[in-house]
């Protein structure tokens, strides 16, 4: 039983985030809805990005925002078209990368909310029907 103190960062550590971030790129590099949204030919200052702001939203050092400041997700992603099927795309990268990367519950459930709600909400393109 874990203690309902503890921290998504206290059940997985930097290690969790690592194997997560690297499985999430791996699928990331060949989406072709996803990769296009990454002008930098090297994925890694991205994954990098995101293994920070992850790591400090659940609970760990902040490093994210001793380097960048505040995360403000929705002005940093306003420049790429992201409509449901982008969304899609990143959770079920996602997804499957909690998987490989054996992020078990409760860590795991707490993680999932969190990426299918922020996804949602970075949604800022409605393609026509």
């Amino acid at each position: 039983m874990t203690d309902s103190s503890q921290t998504v960062y206290d059940l997985i550590g930097a290690a969790g985030f690592e194997r997560l971030i690297d499985a999430f790129y791996r699928r990331v590099a060949a989406d072709p809805v996803l990769r296009p949204m990454y002008p930098e030919g090297d994925l890694a200052p991205a994954a990098r990005r995101l293994r920070l702001f992850l790591e400090q939203f659940f609970g760990g050092p902040r490093t994210y925002n001793d380097e960048r400041g505040h995360p403000r997700l929705r002005m940093r992603h306003n420049p790429f078209r992201i409509d449901q099927a982008a969304r899609d795309s990143w959770v079920q990268h996602m997804l499957t990368a909690l998987d490989e990367a054996g992020i078990a519950d409760p860590a795991r459930g707490m993680m999932q909310d969190y990426f299918e709600r922020t996804a949602t909400h970075m949604i800022n393109t409605i393609m026509p029907e």
